[in-house]
């Protein structure tokens, strides 16, 4: 990544109140129970990996965190916020402060890459001077500022999911989602991604809570840090695992595991132990 790619301003610390709060959470679908009384937080500047077999709900997790979903019992808070119950109109306000990056990237395929990453911002009826401003900056950050005027088919499956990472962080939101964001990539462009996963946690300290069902990616994120100087991510050393980074595991609908790098390697529990082989 290029040294000009840094352009967006750091934002200021978040209060120490925790962005993200489930308490005693379960929701159900025709009769089958997916998240069983599940409670965790998301701590200002942290990023909480939650990893988990397929269908066990982590995408559910998600919806539920940005109040596309109500869980039928337990209660929700955003920014201190009870999202759980709050109306439409205030939810939609809320949501000015998450960005999400979708499965799949979830672009407009009929606009351009500036009026996808824009959108937003179009929205509020912002000025277009302004608008492309932002866009650009955003872009920047991804490093395709030289898509502008493209359209989401002339682009490949990893300069999409940039754009959606572009989109996603335009409004500069105090907390992300990401919906297994190198899902369906190979590996070398996996890498890409989860590179400005870290990048946005290192240098701008977003609260994110991440999908994924590469482990490989999971450590990545946890075992590595983004180095500004030379504008790339690198290893920490042997043994060391971010501070800011921790773990999140589902199964059966359950909280597996709620805790750090090293206890989540360490543990002996039977299920973790045959899920990370």
């Amino acid at each position: 990544m290029s040294q000009a790619a840094v352009a967006l301003e750091p934002r200021q610390p978040l209060p120490d109140e925790p962005v993200v709060v489930f308490e005693s959470v379960s929701i159900g679908f025709e009769g089958k129970q997916v998240l069983d009384n599940i409670s965790f937080t998301v701590k200002p500047g942290e990023t909480r990996i939650l990893l988990g077999p397929a269908g066990v709900g982590k995408s559910v997790l998600l919806k539920l965190a940005d109040g596309l979903l109500r869980p039928d019992s337990g209660r929700i808070f955003i920014f201190g916020e009870e999202v759980s119950a709050m109306p439409e109109e205030e939810l939609f306000k809320l949501r000015g402060r998450v960005g999400i990056v979708f499965q799949e990237g979830a672009l407009f395929d009929s606009l351009t890459v500036r009026d996808n990453v824009g959108y937003r911002l179009m929205e509020e009826h912002l000025p277009d001077d302004e608008v492309d401003s932002r866009v650009i900056e955003a872009l920047r950050f991804v490093e395709l500022e030289h898509t502008l005027t493209k359209f989401p088919s002339e682009l490949s499956g990893g300069m999409r999911r940039r754009v959606a990472i572009a989109r996603a962080i335009i409004t500069k939101p105090d907390l992300l989602l990401y919906d297994s964001p190198t899902g369906g990539l190979d590996p070398i462009t996996s890498t890409t991604i989860i590179e400005l996963v870290i990048k946005q946690r290192d240098v701008y300290h977003t609260s994110s809570l991440l999908v994924t069902h590469r482990l490989q990616d999971a450590f990545v994120l946890a075992s590595h840090r983004f180095n500004r100087e030379n504008n790339k991510m690198e290893p920490l050393p042997e043994g060391h695992s971010d501070p800011q980074t921790s773990f999140l595991v589902l199964n059966n609908g359950r909280l597996a595991f709620d805790g750090s790098t090293h206890d989540l390697v360490h543990s002996d529990d039977p299920f973790l132990k045959e899920y990370l082989t």
